[in-house]
């Protein structure tokens, strides 16, 4: 690896490290470091390490880092950056690496100019890894020596030792969280394991992000175990990496390379991507974007690499420098008339996939989990900076220009016209507390956190449900047929349907610009729908129509998804329900061997069952597995809601004692907003692609 050239800056020693407070708090709480002990937090101590790593490569002191997973959840992070410094720690008395290994708050970002900026936790990030692990061990090359160090659960098991010589400079962190921390306490259950496409997107993320850095990922978790292996971790590593395939990103583009990425499926409004970066006070600003013909917007904002899902004042800034100027060239080239109104933010965003990336030196961030800046500074500095950047941008590429405003101006009638539709609609409805959609069979209750509604599929599973239903929490909507497509279309479509329309006034909370989720009159929200191809694309439909304007509602956990049985199987007076494939078989097995000892008990020889005509219900005969008729067994195939009978539907699938519901998460705002795009937009042939890509995982499909 090539060796980076430095700054003065490169006077990293232990001088550079600054120690705040101890480390005995982590073990306690690990959730107050890394948000959880679950899936989540287990992948956050990969982030932490990382992170320290990308400080690196922001600096200009590391460009490749190398993430390479192994059996038994360890994990490895390489850099060719600095190396933590290993000499005596003034204040410690002990070497930097042990002090930043071992203590909170210890780290080359609390003063000095060792980082200008840095997305980790401050120092924290290595440290609360350590602590969280059963085995780490820590390799530096610095100044043409190797130095190693181990740890177990953050308590050092040796001195700081030179162990060999090297040409280059960098750090490799080996670590293995700890099952005491993210196992399960019955010891049932095994430590969750890490998700590779989480992994994979993350770090994709993080390259668009650090124009310039290679970053290399390696899974050798399932490498074939017959083979001869070194027993020593970095060993296994080269011995391995030389067998199993690796992903690698590195975009000289940056985030340039990242709108490009975004918008791979989508059809753009203009060729000449807008890109501008500029350094002002202190603040390095980095913006990019470019408009496509969707109707929903993209705004993807980081701060020091940080993503800010909840934005802040970097995307204000932004929204603001981007509203005025568009405002301004449409005026001077008469786009807008002196009669007409300015283009809104809401106009602005409309198709809008852009990157916002600064880097401060002292970032403000609301909350633990960092997804708002909330520095003022920085809002000034973006909203300077694009607005130079945007007014040359138009004056330059009068082409581009012209169709970015034409589909700003298309975003405002339609914004316009959705405003009308709301006043007429919304305003004269429940909004003013007059009526509510005749459809609907509401619940006694006013309270919304004990109240919940069903979204049902057709009249016919509608009457099942009101009848079955416990009126005094329990609400029932009924909606024909498939709902709009809202991917497709602006506000003002969406609020033509009847259907929508009957859905927004039920839930009470308004849309857009009006959207009020303390409004909302119910704390669950259940979609049910039949399980065949129709029923999963309503639900689809739904999906969409919630994701895109009413997000908060999935953000705050009130969304989620019925599932009813797809069988009844009874045998004489005995019935279970079948939610799967392996239920029924399941259930079909434990009553056949309830049926051969019952014969047995009676005296009478057991005969091949599996030879036996079973006394099929089912509509569609031919399409059971030989194997699954059993004499004696009857088996009722439910094609839609509408077949169950009120208590059936009551007992499987709405009865809060029985019932199964999936919750809707969105785990990655940007991923989801993507699929959602491929699957319910204009473009087939990403469509077709994504089909074919996992049409191996999709099972039990009902044609």
């Amino acid at each position: 690896m090539a060796k980076k050239e430095t700054t003065n800056s490169s006077n990293y020693d232990a001088k550079s490290i600054y120690v705040l407070e101890g480390l005995d708090p982590v073990r306690k709480r690990p959730g107050m470091y890394i948000g959880s002990t679950g899936i989540d937090g287990l992948h956050h101590l990969i982030w932490e390490v990382a992170d320290n790593s990308i400080d690196e490569a922001m600096g200009g002191f590391c460009d490749q880092i190398e993430i390479t997973l192994m059996p038994n959840h360890r994990v490895s992070v390489k850099d060719n950056g600095r190396g933590i410094p290993i000499d005596t720690h003034t204040q410690t008395k002990k070497s930097a690496l042990e002090t930043v290994m071992t203590t909170l708050h210890a780290g080359g970002k609390f003063g000095g100019d060792s980082y200008k900026v840095s997305g980790g936790l401050h120092g924290v990030g290595v440290s609360v890894v350590n602590a969280l692990s059963r085995y780490v061990k820590v390799e530096v090359c610095k100044d043409g020596c190797v130095y190693e160090q181990e740890y177990s659960r953050g308590v050092p098991k040796g001195k700081v030792k030179k162990v060999g010589s090297c040409k280059h400079n960098g750090t490799t962190v080996i670590f293995e969280p700890d099952p005491e921390i993210f196992g399960k306490q019955d010891k049932k259950t095994e430590m969750p394991d890490y998700d590779i496409n989480k992994i994979l997107l993350h770090l994709r993320q993080q390259a668009y992000l650090t124009k310039g850095v290679k970053i290399v990922i390696s899974d050798l978790r399932n490498f074939d175990k017959d083979r001869k292996i070194s027993k020593k971790p970095e060993e296994q590593i080269v011995q391995r990496s030389a067998l199993v395939p690796s992903h690698s990103f590195y975009f000289e583009g940056g985030i340039i390379s990242y709108v490009k990425y975004l918008n791979r499926d989508l059809t753009a409004r203009h060729s000449n991507i807008f890109y501008v970066t500029k350094e002002l006070e202190g603040i390095l600003v980095e913006a990019s974007f470019q408009y496509t013909d969707e109707v929903s917007a993209r705004e993807v904002s980081f701060a020091n690499n940080i993503h800010t899902i909840e934005g802040g004042m970097h995307l204000t800034g932004f929204r603001t420098a981007m509203t005025r100027q568009l405002n301004d060239y449409a005026r001077k080239n008469s786009l807008l008339k002196e009669s007409d109104e300015n283009l809104t933010g809401e106009d602005i965003r409309d198709g809008l996939t852009a990157i916002i990336s600064i880097k401060l030196g002292e970032p403000q961030f609301e909350g633990q989990t960092k997804a708002k800046l909330g520095n003022p500074e920085a809002r000034t500095a973006t909203e300077t900076v694009v607005s130079e950047g945007l007014q040359t941008y138009l004056e330059e590429n009068p082409t581009d220009a012209r169709e970015i405003l034409a589909k700003c101006l298309i975003s405002q009638k339609a914004r316009q016209a959705a405003k009308a539709a709301r006043d007429t609609i919304l305003r004269k409805g429940v909004l003013d507390g007059i009526t509510l959609p005749g459809k609907l069979a509401d619940c006694s209750s006013k309270d919304p956190s004990k109240s919940e509604i069903f979204i049902v599929e057709g009249d016919s599973a509608g009457g099942s449900a009101k009848q079955g239903r416990d009126r005094n929490f329990q609400a029932i909507l009924p909606l024909r047929g498939k709902i709009l497509n809202i991917e497709k279309a602006h506000l003002d479509k969406a609020l033509a349907s009847k259907e929508v329309r009957s859905l927004i006034i039920a839930l009470g909370t308004a849309i857009a610009e009006e959207f009020d989720i303390g409004k909302l009159r119910y704390h669950r929200i259940v979609i049910m729908t039949d399980a065949d191809v129709d029923g999963a694309h309503i639900r689809t439909l739904l999906l969409t129509l919630f994701f895109r304007y009413f997000k908060a509602i999935i953000d705050e956990g009130y969304l989620y998804i019925a599932q009813p049985p797809l069988y009844r199987i009874n045998a004489g007076k005995k019935a279970q329900y079948a939610y799967s494939e392996e239920d029924k078989l399941e259930i079909m097995e434990e009553m056949k061997k309830e049926i051969v000892a019952k014969k047995k008990s009676k005296g009478k020889e057991e005969k091949d069952e599996d030879d036996g005509e079973g006394a099929e219900s089912s509509t569609d005969k031919s399409s059971e597995p030989e194997t699954a008729s059993v004499k004696g067994v009857n088996i009722q195939r439910y094609k839609g809601l509408g077949e169950m009978n009120p208590d059936q539907l009551w007992d499987t699938t709405m009865n809060p004692e029985n019932r199964v519901l999936k919750q809707v998460t969105i785990d990655d705002a940007e991923e989801a907003d993507k699929i959602f795009d491929i699957l319910m937009g204009d473009e087939v042939a990403p469509r077709k692609r994504f089909i074919q890509t996992h049409a191996k995982r999709a099972k039990n499909l009902d044609i």
